[in-house]
This record gives structure tokens, C-alpha cells and sequence, in this order.
């Protein structure tokens, strides 16, 4: 509170009218730089409706943190020109002056993630070489994009992603790899690891991506933020059945950022008021490693437990739950209908000189939708429809599921996936990611909240799943959960560029 005090009565700055007024404001202001963006997304929007800060002067200040983080991070890619952005800004400024005020997100910079089409200032290759020249033609490719620029967003750019986001390590050959904010060296995670890393390093004030396979959970875990992926019908606005098993979603350095958002790109209605759980006597089914049938490294269900004891000494009660279902069938479904949704990848495969562009991960999981068959196909929804009914009865008599959120800490950007884990070998590329498909096949809404660091300082989550429909709920756990923890406190050691 002293800092925003500080900025309240420090950064009162008037609406400049000329360009000569412009670049006085972003001379004066670059003092104020690391102030401005250390203020949550929700803080920095009051300041800026409320003409604390300039809109310029906040794109300068992120513009500035960028350049000097950017360069070892490599999370914001396809960057737009800066003196467009500051242009950009200053209208945005100019807007505010005539009483105009878009949303939210007036004047705030926002990066897209490279998945997500809608700039046309931006490339959208998806990490794959065989795009490395293509521009969105227009801004409306994606609904989400609309929704942020309609709040008020300026795009900057895009976030980084692993090639047409497959696996959880933000790299391809075009950007090259992210790193973890809590150590460069290490993956940020994915496919919205770009996303997680820049917002993480205070390079944006909230981020978007997209979740499969702990697209958004993951990378959250390993940046030590807030990561949800809603239900599956929240952000697109259908309710589809079988429940589709992926969404787009939103992330944010605290969960009231990250319902901000979620409430901008959600087609569907989402609670006004959102208000911290009250955890006495809620009922979390922890789950653990599912008694050893998921490869854990060491220290991970630790310091998952740790924060479990947190909660039971607010109120919680916590029940250690086994489903019952057979674990590997499930892995046969969720990798069966993931298989089974590359069909429309079948035209690059085809084609020569595409297919030599691919990463060999793009070409097995296409080979494998390939091998499919109609009994393959039959069986996995079998299970799925098996695994809704056990979800309902779980559901019954408890309020949340609880899992780690990854079976890994963050490990070197260098390797493109953990081929074991405590000696167990991994047979795909994904099966490390296995503790994320339970909520995904099930289509739930669920929330990555940190749970720590390790001896190395590598940051952990743990993922609280909700019941379908139950996004409120979710988040409101969160809430309440960030009242009795001080993850998220912890700010990372940023190293500059030279």
C-alpha cells in the first residue's frame, strides 16, 4: 500500500497534448520505471483510470523492462515498433482525456500468445519454421484478442511456444527456448511458457494462453504464478458434448489479475464478484502420486503436502482418495482422443516439404492418429464417459481434488523433454505431463497455486480441480488460499542482459 501511495501522489502526471509533451512525459518518468511495473495488473489499471500514471509511461516502463530482460528470458517475441506502441499509448492518453475510458486494460501492454491469432503488427508461425513469414491478416482471427483490445489493450506482441505447442518446454527454431523466471537456464514450461515467463518477470502485467495437457498449469508451477484453465465451455461459449480438451484461459501474478481476465475473454457469463473461500470444514481429496502409480521427483509431493497442512490448520479437511478406475485406461482415452484430434495436421504429414519441417514429436503424435481405429476411438470415449461418473461421485462428497501440478521441477531449457523420472523411464514425450490429464479429460476447471521452492530454488504448484461449472468456486479457493501462503511474494532474481 506505501508504494501505491507513493505512486498516487508522485506520478500524477496530466494528459500530454503533442508529441513534444510525449517525450518529456517518458524522460520524467523513466524514474518510476520498476515502481510501475511492480503494481499488480488490477492495481496499475486503477492507476491508470484514475490518472495516476500515464498510459506512456507504463508502456515505456515495460518497453524498458523488455529490453532488459527479454534478451536472457526469451519469453515476448515478434515484438511491434516501439514508437508505434508509444503512439499507441499516447492516444490511449489522449482517449482518457476526453473521458473516454475502454475498459480495464486502457492503455495496459499485452503480449498474445503465439498459438492465438488477432495482430496483424505480429507474426503468428506457431514455432514452426514452415510459418516463419506469416502475418494475421486481421485482428479478429481470434474472439479473445477482440475482447482484450475492446478492454483496452495495446498489443505488443506475441508470448513464445514450443512448435504448434506441443509438450510443456516453450522452445522451437525459429525464438529458440524460454527460460524459467526463477532461473534462465531452466524451461519455463508450455506451451504457454512465454506467457508464464514474462508475466512472472514483470515483462507484463497478465497474461493469456491455452491449456491441453497443463498448458496453462504447468508453466504456472514453474514460474510461480497463477495459472487456470476454466471449463471447457467457459471461454468459448458452447457447451459441447464430449467436453472439448482444451480452452484458452487466463494467467495472472495473483488470482485477482487472473479472474480480471478470465471475466474479458470468457463468452460465457462469468460471477461479478468473486469473494475468498471460507475453508473451514471444505472437503480436498488429495491424490498425491496416486499411490505410486505416477513417478514423482523427489521433494514435490513435500512441499505439496507442506501447503496441504497449511490449509487443514485454516479449517480444511483433507481426505487421501484413490478413484476408483483403472489409471492406465484412462491414459489409453486421453491419449487415444488426443491422438485423435491431429487429423487436421494431416496435410502438413503429406506434403514433403512440410513434413521435413516438423519436429519428430508433431510427426509421432499424426502416426498415431494415423494407427487409429474406430474401436480405439469407441473404447477411449468408454472410459471417458466412466471417468465423468467417477468424477460425479468424487464430487459427491468432496469439494475439490487436489494433484500436484507437475511430476517434474523445472529442468534445463536444453532438454526437449524429461526422458525419466526417480529412474522410471518415460515411453512418450508427454507421459511426464500424465498428472495434468485427469482434470483435462474430465474438462474441469482448475487452478495452478505455487506450493515453493526447492533446495535449488526451483519453483512447484499444485493443482486444485473443481467440479464442472464450479470456475467461481475455483478461484475463490484461490483467493482464500493466497490469504494463508507468501508464494507469490516471492519475486524472482532477475539477471539483466549485457
Amino acid at each position: 500500500m506505501k508504494r501505491r501511495g507513493f505512486l498516487r501522489s508522485s506520478l500524477a502526471v496530466g494528459v500530454t497534448s503533442s508529441i513534444t509533451g510525449l517525450t518529456s512525459c517518458i524522460d520524467a518518468s523513466s524514474k518510476f520505471s520498476a515502481d510501475l511495473t511492480d503494481l499488480s495488473a488490477s492495481e496499475l489499471s486503477i492507476a491508470i483510470r484514475d490518472k495516476h500514471a500515464s498510459c506512456v509511461e507504463v508502456m515505456q516502463a515495460y518497453l524498458n523492462r523488455i529490453q532488459t530482460y527479454n534478451p536472457v528470458y526469451n519469453a515476448i517475441i515478434s515484438m511491434a515498433d516501439d514508437d508505434d506502441l508509444l503512439n499507441q499509448a499516447f492516444d490511449a492518453d489522449q482517449a482518457l482525456s476526453r473521458g473516454e475510458y475502454h475498459g480495464w486494460m486502457h492503455g495496459m501492454p499485452h503480449a498474445v500468445k503465439d498459438l492465438i491469432c488477432g495482430s496483424r503488427l505480429t507474426l503468428i508461425p506457431s514455432g514452426s519454421p514452415m510459418f516463419a513469414d506469416r502475418i494475421a491478416p486481421t485482428d479478429s482471427d481470434q474472439a479473445i484478442v477482440t475482447s482484450m483490445r475492446d478492454a483496452g489493450a495495446i498489443i505488443i506482441g506475441k508470448t513464445n511456444v514450443p512448435e504448434f505447442g506441443f509438450g510443456s518446454q516453450t522452445y522451437n527454431p525459429i525464438f529458440g527456448a524460454t527460460g524459467s523466471a526463477y532461473n534462465p537456464n531452466l524451461t519455463a514450461g508450455g506451451s504457454s511458457g512465454g506467457a508464464a515467463s514474462g508475466l512472472a518477470t514483470h515483462m507484463l502485467p497478465v497474461a493469456d494462453g491455452g491449456d491441453m495437457m497443463g498448458s496453462l498449469r504447468n508453466p504456472g508451477a514453474f514460474n510461480n504464478i497463477i495459472g487456470f484453465r476454466p471449463s471447457s465451455n467457459l471461454v468459448d461459449g458452447i457447451a459441447p458434448e464430449p467436453r472439448l480438451l482444451s480452452t484458452l484461459g487466463p494467467m495472472g501474478r495473483n488470482t485477482e489479475d487472473t479472474i480480471r481476465l478470465l471475466k474479458t475473454i470468457s463468452a460465457s457469463p462469468v460471477a461479478e464478484q468473486f469473494s475468498p473461500l471460507n475453508l473451514q470444514d471444505i472437503k480436498l481429496a488429495w491424490m498425491g502420486d496416486f499411490d505410486g502409480y505416477l513417478p514423482m521427483e523427489p521433494g514435490i509431493l513435500d512441499l505439496c503436502e507442506s501447503n496441504i497442512m497449511t490449509l487443514a490448520e485454516a479449517g480444511a479437511n483433507v481426505e487421501n482418495i484413490m478413484p476408483v478406475i483403472d489409471l492406465p485406461d484412462l491414459w489409453f482415452s486421453w491419449t487415444t482422443l488426443r491422438h485423435n484430434s491431429r487429423e487436421g495436421m494431416l496435410d502438413f504429414y503429406n506434403n514433403p516439404t512440410t513434413n521435413s519441417l516438423l519436429k519428430p514429436e508433431v510427426v509421432w503424435e499424426i502416426e498415431q492418429y494415423l494407427s487409429l481405429s474406430e474401436n480405439d476411438v469407441a473404447r477411449a470415449n468408454m472410459i471417458r464417459g466412466n471417468w465423468y461418473r467417477e468424477l460425479d461421485d468424487l464430487f459427491t462428497s468432496h469439494d475439490f481434488l487436489v494433484l500436484p501440478t507437475s511430476q517434474v521441477f523445472p529442468y534445463s531449457k536444453e532438454t526437449p523433454w524429461p526422458t525419466e523420472i526417480n529412474g522410471r523411464a518415460m515411453d512418450t514425450y508427454h507421459r511426464w505431463m500424465e498428472v495434468t490429464l485427469y482434470a483435462s479429460l474430465g474438462g474441469l476447471p482448475t487452478v495452478n497455486v505455487p506450493v515453493g521452492f526447492d533446495n535449488q530454488g526451483r519453483p512447484m504448484g499444485m493443482q486444485i480441480i473443481g467440479n464442472y461449472g464450479e470456475d467461481q468456486k475455483v478461484l475463490e479457493f484461490a483467493l482464500a488460499y493466497e490469504q494463508i501462503t507468501d508464494h507469490l511474494a516471492q519475486r524472482p532474481n532477475l539477471i539483466a542482459a549485457n
